[in-house]
This record gives C-alpha cells, sequence and structure tokens, in this order.
C-alpha cells in the first residue's frame, strides 16, 4: 500500500467512502462523482497502479469481484445493462487501478466511448497495426516464466 494513494487509503480504511463490496484482495465503493447512481469502483487492496501491475495469478479473482459487481448493480439500480471500464494511466484520475461499474438504460444519454472514434487511414495501416499487436503478444508471451 502506498500511504499517500487515495484507493489505498479506503481500502486501509482510512479514509471515508461509500463501501459496497469488500473481501481479502479488493474493496467496492460508490464513485464521489457518478454518471449515473450506483457508479461504483472496485479496487485491489493492495497498490498496483495499472491492470498490467496486478499479477497474473490475481487477474482471475479480481475479475470475478468485477463480474458479481456487475451483476449486482444491474439488479439494485434496475439497469437494462451496464458500463465496465479501466483506464490506465491516461484519464487515470487517481493512480491506483479501479474498475468502473457503471449501471445504463437504454437512451440514458451516453453516446459509446466518451472519445471520437478514429478509423485507420486506409486497409494497411489496419494490417501495420495488427502485424504490431500480434509480434507484442508473441514477445510478451515468450517471456512469461
Amino acid at each position: 500500500m502506498v500511504r499517500a494513494c487515495q484507493f489505498c487509503k479506503i481500502a486501509r480504511g482510512d479514509a471515508e467512502a461509500d463501501l459496497v463490496f469488500q473481501d481479502a484482495l479488493s474493496v467496492a465503493f460508490l464513485d464521489h462523482r457518478p454518471l449515473f447512481p450506483g457508479h461504483c469502483l472496485l479496487v485491489p487492496r493492495d497498490h498496483y497502479q495499472t491492470l498490467p501491475d496486478l499479477p497474473a495469478s490475481l487477474v482471475g479473482p479480481f475479475f470475478a469481484n468485477v463480474q458479481l459487481l456487475t451483476r449486482a448493480v444491474e439488479r439494485a439500480c434496475a439497469a437494462d445493462g451496464s458500463f465496465v471500464a479501466v483506464n490506465n494511466r491516461v484519464s487515470q484520475s487517481v493512480p491506483h487501478l479501479h474498475v468502473h461499474i457503471v449501471p445504463r438504460r437504454y437512451k440514458d444519454g451516453l453516446r459509446g466511448f466518451f472519445w471520437p472514434r478514429q478509423p485507420y487511414k486506409d486497409r494497411q495501416a489496419a494490417l501495420e497495426a495488427q502485424a504490431a499487436l500480434t509480434a507484442a503478444i508473441t514477445e510478451l508471451q515468450s517471456g512469461r516464466a
């Protein structure tokens, strides 16, 4: 845990938050600036800045909690669906991994993603991006112990 991190403080019980869930791995609480009522954040108790920093052994259990909270948000808010999102560094208001779980309703005013789409310049540009991603995945997989 990082002493100054607001989400670490919440996980330790040193800062106030409207908790909705907690277990040994994670804590969930209402977002203090919600998109809609019921918008909550799930954070690991230990400090990991981004999703890539979360140890592989914790990804499954952590996202099982994301799944549980998504079901709970949809049920408790009588929502038509939900939006689940993670920012890594860019647009990450607190540098501690957190998952947004937001109740959604048809015609609620949110339009897909919150940023403009950037189409590929041409088919070649898409193929270059595909090749770069495939190569990076291969490198990352071969480097695993």
